[in-house]
């Protein structure tokens, strides 16, 4: 039997550990032909755990960069040749470790360095930007031992290729699975009020604080009870968001909602107007591709990802990402219902290597 080793030490929560259970889901169905043995390093089995898996626990990788860098260069290289021969060594978390194998892959999971940083982003989350920094660094150790890169967009595969200049066809384009919007049960809006919905963790780089300043500004054209807008922050979280409430909590029309289920978001955005994402990086931008499917306007920061992830909504339009005023200007137009300025976003065909699922992806690493 071939192996396959999935490394993915470091990966504990959020989308990254959604990529990393569908993964060896996917692979464990694939167990079942009898030509493959799968090996998986990872944090904790316990977080991905499926039949006829082998699992190698690596905990304490976790606790340091030097932790994770001996692993990766060390510790993984002795792993492969106890394993050795190994067909295909796919890491899931950025780094290409230093391993004995036929072949390798590696799973780009940030886009931190696309990261354009702030000297304020210091003072909210230092760690942000040395990762920025860092990833920048990371990406190039050994990058060429790999026989594909994994991305989830085609904006991705376009600034990596130019980064760490590899030609394109070296990249996989696999975009996140649209999942269908979940059913809720439709409740009448309270109030008459023009209702935008920001969704984002509390992290520096989200740059809700355009949005509050854009709100704040709005606010003293139309006054407070024209609209609405909903922060997924409770201004409580962090350095940062402590920040954003105590510079515009007295904004009346600022609603910190805190965090919500993924039920309360979908209620919420069944409920909502309008969509405003104005993050100054994104890997894709969840939140864009689970609101347009509401077919309802989006105001969206004028980056890649954002055009990218919005490709076939109906009803969109682009700002600035830094620039209050213009955002402002648009949330006035669609509060006093003018839509005139939105418009439909084409949708994309992708240029090959691409996937849509981990079935096409592991297709092309073992053909």
């Amino acid at each position: 039997m071939k192996t396959i080793v999935v490394s993915a030490v470091n990966i504990r929560k959020g989308g990254t550990l959604t990529i990393l259970q569908d993964c060896l889901s996917y692979l464990s169905r694939l167990l079942q032909t009898g030509e493959y043995r799968v090996v998986a390093l990872v944090h904790k089995k316990d977080l991905a755990c499926y039949p006829n898996i082998e699992y190698v626990e690596l905990p304490g990788t976790v606790k340091g960069w030097g932790r994770r860098l001996w692993c990766e260069y060390v510790t993984m290289h002795k792993i492969s040749k106890q394993l050795s021969p190994v067909h295909l060594w796919l890491s899931l978390h950025d780094t290409t470790p230093r391993v004995k194998a036929q072949r390798q892959a590696v799973y780009c999971q940030t886009s931190f360095p696309f990261l354009k940083w702030k000297w304020r982003d210091l003072l909210f989350d230092y760690k942000i930007v040395l990762f920025a920094l860092f990833t920048r660094l990371a990406y190039r150790i050994n990058v060429r031992r790999n026989k594909y890169l994994i991305v989830q967009a085609e904006w991705l595969r376009k600034g990596f290729s130019r980064m760490l200049s590899l030609p394109e066809d070296t990249f996989i384009v696999a975009p996140p699975e649209r999942k269908p919007v979940p059913e809720v049960e439709a409740k009448e809006k309270a109030g008459a009020a023009y209702t935008f919905i920001c969704v984002g963790s509390a992290d520096c780089h989200k740059n809700f604080e355009t949005l509050c300043q854009a709100a704040a500004l709005l606010e003293k054209e139309v006054g407070e009870s024209r609209f609405e807008v909903v922060l997924t922050l409770s201004g409580l979280e962090n350095r940062y968001s402590r920040w954003l409430f105590k510079r515009w909590g007295n904004v009346s029309s600022l609603r910190f909602a805190g965090y919500m289920s993924r039920q309360q978001l979908f209620a919420t955005y069944a409920q909502a107007d309008c969509l405003v994402f104005p993050s100054r990086v994104e890997t894709w931008g969840l939140p864009i591709s689970e609101f347009a499917s509401y077919a309802k306007p989006m105001l969206l920061a004028d980056l890649p990802y954002a055009h990218e992830t919005s490709a076939g909504s109906s009803q969109t339009a682009f700002f600035p990402v830094e620039d209050a005023c213009q955002l402002k200007e648009l949330m006035k137009r669609l509060v006093m219902g003018d839509t005139s300025f939105l418009s439909a976003v084409p949708a994309r065909e992708l240029a090959s290597p691409k996937s849509y699922s981990w079935k096409g992806i592991f297709d092309l690493l073992l053909a």
